[in-house]
């Protein structure tokens, strides 16, 4: 980790922090959570504990005359053992919300996941340092998103100017809550997932409850976004179940109606807009779990395959389209007395046509460009004239 004394040294603190549920203070430095301490002590799977640990959508907001601004941090990076090696975590820098600058932090911890069994070892490392210079010489507001795919422990901001909290601007606060695709999955910066692009192009200020593996209609989420602030809401449910192979049509439904109705505790009136799953052939008609493909790790590539079987679907396994069924139907039933709830079919965002220009490389994940267009359309669909989650006089 880099010194600088001619830099002053400020402590990060929650109040610097935007689109985090939480903080930790770690001893080693401030850990960013997306769910509160609740909700992570009624769960212990470790895959969730790392994808809410990994700040998508989270970042430092702060305003300043400095022309300089190091931060220290402590990364995870991750190794899938057997698989490729993965590229460092990026960091983004905008200064009054245009893109100043990227890159990367050196050194941290090293987490080892063996892919077959999912359990994980892990190796302390050092700190390193983030530095960007040449800012303007004037009051500006900087924001620096933190890595989405990259668990980061926040040990000091250091600048050649005095440093406060980003003043707030006003704008609707959209919280989301989806799986890997909306955490960002194969996006290639933390201002490039679908979420937040969406975001930047709605004007609106992202919470982002998406987590790899994790959109499972777990009651501890639901709970979170029922008791987090929000203007708008939106829930793109369905992949993980599948992936999972976790539950049958009896309990999706109802499970639906559970989560919707504990959001609805918190935001009786929000505009809330229920998403269902992006078009993935392999598991569009053939039921989970998926399954990494021995072919393409043998290849040096991560790529998954459906483990089901399509005649399972009788005995009430799970499906994309048996979810889009299922989804549209609570939605409809919904809606009659609540008519701030609104369905979006997830074909409208990436369907077949989309596959066939833009396939996603591992089967279940779309690529950067893909995130872009997803990204596009959904501030179209969503934030735009009529659209479900449309700000009033934007």
């Amino acid at each position: 980790m880099r010194t600088d004394p001619d830099l002053i040294t400020t402590p990060v603190t929650p109040d610097l922090l935007r689109g985090a549920l939480d903080a930790e203070h770690t001893g080693r430095g401030l850990l960013p959570h997306r769910l509160p301490a609740r909700a992570r002590a009624q769960c212990d799977d470790g895959q969730l504990a790392m994808a809410e640990s990994q700040p998508s959508g989270v970042r430092l907001a702060f305003r300043t005359r400095a022309t300089v601004v190091a931060l220290d941090a402590l990364p995870v990076k991750r190794v899938y053992a057997g698989g490729p090696p993965r590229p460092d975590g990026v960091y983004e820098l905008f200064v009054d919300g245009r893109p100043a600058g990227r890159g990367t932090v050196p050194g941290g911890d090293t987490l080892t996941i063996d892919m077959a069994t999912w359990a994980m070892t892990r190796e302390p490392g050092p700190p390193g340092t983030l530095r960007f210079t040449g800012l303007p010489a004037r009051d500006k507001d900087v924001e620096i998103w933190l890595p989405h795919d990259e668990t980061t422990e926040l040990v000091a901001l250091r600048t050649d100017a005095p440093v406060g909290p980003a003043p707030d601007r006003g704008r609707a606060v959209w919280l989301h809550h989806g799986s890997s695709l909306s955490h960002g999955s194969h996006a290639e910066s933390p201002a490039g997932t679908w979420p937040a692009l969406a975001a930047s192009l709605g004007g609106v200020e992202l919470v982002n409850l998406g987590f790899g593996g994790g959109a499972l209609l777990d009651p501890f989420t639901a709970r979170a976004m029922r008791d987090t602030p929000a203007d708008l809401i939106s829930l793109k449910i369905g992949i993980n179940l599948v992936n999972a192979d976790l539950m049958r049509r009896r309990a999706f439904g109802p499970a639906v109606h559970g989560f919707l109705d504990t959001v609805r505790e918190g935001h009786p009136n929000a505009p809330l807009l229920v998403v269902s799953p992006l078009y993935c052939p392999i598991h569009e008609d053939t039921p989970g779990p998926s399954v990494p493909d021995p072919g393409g790790l043998s290849a040096g590539r991560l790529e998954f395959r459906a483990a089901g079987d399509p005649a399972e679907r009788a005995a009430g396994k799970l499906t994309l389209a048996v979810i889009r069924e299922e989804l549209s139907r609570v939605v409809e039933r919904r809606a009659a007395e609540d008519p701030n709830l609104r369905y979006l079919d997830g074909r409208e965002l990436y369907g077949p046509a989309d596959f066939a220009e833009l396939p996603l490389p591992d089967q279940l994940h779309p690529d950067a460009a893909a995130h872009r267009r997803v990204g596009e359309r959904f501030a179209r669909l969503a934030f735009g004239a009529n659209g479900a989650l449309a700000v009033p006089g934007a």
